[in-house]
């Protein structure tokens, strides 16, 4: 029997990692977790073996110690990483800039200091949309220029230029970079999803809190944006596509070598509006809204041209608007506590 690829998760147990790490099991390889638990739940390891079957290999740390993750790194014999350990709350990075600094950039340091000394130069970087700041037209592709709105933005435009500046200064590092736009949805199971601590600051976990009855009503931001109802139009990802997406990325970048940028999207944009009457379908709930003024450094339109994605890694996303809310119902209600019920 041949030794399993092993492949570490920083940030392995939150929402998009603990995902990927059950489509990488699902794909043969051997995913081990580094996560410090300041934004998931420990919780979710039980419910990894659950699914998966087998034990989930785990370490509590942070990425920014680079003496612990060169360690993790040579005892697991790693071959390549997936770096998920970043704060992503935009309203809280706008309030609190350094702590994303730290976190998001000293992490990032410590991260390429471990993997340079333990000779692991294959790097999986979760990046964003918001490297595209207000873009002036729609769909977006990975050559428009970037820009940012807030401190989280810069965080992973500066991230992308680290990788960038390592490559130059030497060629065997290979490196992918995926540029997400809105992930959702949860794994079918409902034994895992997204768990916000606090209030969501993302739609659609807002939209299952108040479906739930966790809250009363959704606030609208906005309702006089140029779009066909007036609200806010995001690229929804369903997150069982975009494991799909790391696991592809991790395949091409072990196989081929050739390091890349792409956008993880489906190409197609939906309003505010659109997921609320999309999500009151899938769970029979009603989702009382109010409009509300919109928020500064919202823009009207964001949505990808995934089409690079498709060329380079042969990843394409499948899942449906009906798929994602059904998916993140079947979880909210399921876990209407998140890991805490």
């Amino acid at each position: 029997m041949t030794e399993k690829t092993s492949v570490l998760l920083t940030g392995g147990a939150g929402y998009i990692g603990s995902h990927t790490y059950v489509a990488l099991v699902q794909a043969g390889y051997q995913p081990v977790i580094l996560d410090d638990f300041s934004n998931s739940d420990p919780a979710v390891l039980a419910r990894l073996q659950r699914i998966t079957g087998q034990p989930v290999p785990h370490h509590r740390g942070n990425v920014a110690d680079a003496g612990l993750v060169q360690a993790l790194l040579e005892q697991h014999k790693i071959q390549a990483v997936i770096h998920f350990a970043g704060f992503k709350a935009v309203g809280e990075s706008v309030a609190q800039p350094l702590k994303y600094f730290e976190n998001n950039l000293g992490g990032m340091v410590g991260l390429l200091q471990a993997m340079d000394a333990a000779g692991c130069r294959t790097l999986v970087f979760s990046s964003s949309a918001t490297v595209y700041g207000d873009p002036a037209s729609v769909p977006i592709t990975e050559d428009f220029p970037r820009s940012h709105t807030n401190p989280y933005g810069q965080t992973k435009l500066v991230c992308e230029d680290m990788l960038t500046a390592m490559r130059v200064a030497n060629p065997a590092w290979h490196m992918g970079v995926l540029r997400y736009f809105n992930p959702v949805g949860a794994h079918p199971s409902g034994l895992i999803g997204e768990d916000p601590a606090g209030p969501p600051n993302n739609l659609m976990p807002y939209v299952a809190q108040v479906a739930v009855g966790k809250r009363p009503f959704l606030q609208v931001f906005g309702n006089d944006y140029a779009t066909p109802d007036g609200t806010g139009v995001r690229d929804y990802i369903h997150v069982q596509d975009l494991a799909q997406a790391h696991v592809a990325a991790v395949q091409t970048l072990l196989q081929k070598g050739e390091s890349f940028t792409v956008n993880v999207g489906t190409g197609r944009g939906y309003s505010v509006l659109e997921v609320v009457h999309a999500f009151e379908q899938a769970s029979g709930k009603p989702v009382p809204y109010q409009f509300v003024p919109r928020r500064s450094g919202d823009v009207a339109q964001c949505y990808a041209n995934a089409a690079l994605a498709q060329s380079l890694l042969g990843w394409t996303a499948s899942e449906t608007l009906a798929s994602m809310c059904a998916d993140a119902w079947r979880w909210q209600s399921s876990n209407p506590d998140g890991y805490r019920s």
